[in-house]
C-alpha cells in the first residue's frame, strides 16, 4: 500500500462519520419526503397506502388556505427592508470610534442569545391589549382610549386591508393586527442580530485610503456613504438579502406556533407552519410533503433568480 493510498483512506476515515450522518439524516429524508408527496400516506392505519400521482399538487394548488398561507408568508417578509436597513444604520454607527461602542454591541446583540421560545413569550406579554406596555404606552402618550389602541395578537387587520379566510382586499380590516405585531418584533429582533456582525465585519475590511481620497475630493458623510461605504459592502448586502429571503420564506413556525397558533382565522399561518399542521395534527404525511416540496422550489427559483440578477451589482 502506498503513501498516497494511505492518506486517502486515513481521510476518507475522519469523512465516513459526517458523511454517513449526513446520508441517513439529510440525504434519505429529504428523497423519501420526495416520494411521500406522490402518495396519500396518513398516520390513520385504517386508510391505506396508495400512489397518487399529482393529486396531492392539484388539490393544494387549487385550495385556498395554500394561497392564503402562501400570501401570509410574504405579508411577514415585508419587515427584510427595514430590518436590513436598520442593522445598516446601526452597524455605521457602532463602528465610529466611540467611548463604549463594544458595550453596546453586546446590548443590542444580546437579543439574539435569547432562547426563541422566551422570547415570544415576553413579546405576547408587551403586546397584551389589556395591560400590555406597548398599549399603556400609545394610551398614555397619544391619549388614546383602551378601544382605540390595536389588539395585536388577537386581531385580524392589516395596513394592506387583506380580506380574512379568502384572497382578496377588504376595507374594513385595515390597521394593525397580528401579523404587523409579528413584524415589528422581527425588525426589533433582527437589527441588532447576525446581519449588524456582517455589516461590521464588511466595514472593518474597507480601506481607510478610500475614506481619506473622498475627503480630499469633498465629500461629506452623505458622500462617503454613497460612493465608498454602500459599494464596498454590496457583497456582504448580497449575502444577507439571499439568506433573508430563504429565512423568511422558511420561517415563521416558532412564532405562530408560540404566539398566536396561526391564529386569528389563520392570518398568521405561514407555509411552514402549513406543513406542521398538515403533517403532525391532521397526520397527513403524503399532502404536507407536496407542501414542502413546493416550498423548496419556491425558495429555490427566488435563490437563482437574486443571484442571476443580484451578483451582477456586486464587485468581488
Amino acid at each position: 500500500m502506498t503513501r498516497r493510498t494511505r492518506t486517502t483512506l486515513t481521510a476518507l476515515a475522519f469523512l465516513m462519520p459526517n458523511f454517513v450522518g449526513f446520508c441517513v439524516f439529510m440525504l434519505w429524508p429529504v428523497v423519501f419526503s420526495f416520494g411521500v408527496a406522490f402518495t396519500n400516506w396518513t398516520l390513520i392505519r385504517t386508510v391505506p397506502l396508495q400512489f397518487v400521482g399529482l393529486e396531492n399538487f392539484i388539490e393544494m394548488f387549487s385550495s385556498d388556505d395554500f394561497w392564503l398561507y402562501f400570501i401570509n408568508t410574504g405579508y411577514l417578509m415585508l419587515g427584510m427592508p427595514f430590518a436590513i436597513a436598520g442593522s445598516l444604520f446601526l452597524a455605521i454607527v457602532l463602528s465610529q470610534k466611540i467611548k463604549g461602542t463594544v458595550v453596546f454591541r453586546t446590548l443590542f446583540y444580546l437579543p439574539t442569545f435569547t432562547a426563541g421560545v422566551a422570547l415570544f413569550i415576553l413579546w405576547k406579554k408587551l403586546y397584551n391589549p389589556q395591560f400590555g406596555p406597548i398599549n399603556v404606552l400609545l394610551q398614555e402618550v397619544f391619549g388614546l382610549s383602551a378601544e382605540q389602541t390595536p389588539s395585536w395578537l388577537s386581531s385580524t387587520r392589516n395596513v394592506f386591508a387583506l380580506a380574512v379566510e379568502q384572497v382578496g382586499i377588504d376595507p374594513a380590516q385595515f390597521g394593525l393586527g397580528a401579523r404587523d405585531a409579528i413584524i415589528i418584533m422581527g425588525i426589533w429582533v433582527a437589527v441588532g442580530g447576525a446581519n449588524m456582525l456582517l455589516y461590521l465585519a464588511g466595514i472593518a475590511n474597507i480601506p481607510r485610503d478610500l475614506y481619506e481620497a473622498s475627503e480630499i475630493d469633498g465629500a461629506g458623510v452623505w458622500g462617503k456613504f454613497r460612493h465608498v461605504t454602500w459599494p464596498q459592502l454590496a457583497p456582504t448586502t448580497f449575502f444577507i438579502v439571499v439568506m433573508s429571503f430563504i429565512g423568511g420564506l422558511q420561517g415563521g413556525f416558532e412564532q405562530a406556533r408560540v404566539m398566536t397558533e396561526g391564529g386569528p382565522a389563520g392570518t398568521t399561518t405561514t407555509l411552514a407552519y402549513y406543513i406542521y399542521t398538515k403533517a403532525f395534527e391532521e397526520f397527513q404525511i403524503g399532502y404536507a410533503s407536496a407542501v414542502a416540496w413546493v416550498l423548496f422550489t419556491i425558495i429555490f427559483a427566488i435563490t437563482l433568480v437574486n443571484w442571476r440578477f443580484g451578483s451582477r451589482y456586486v464587485n468581488y
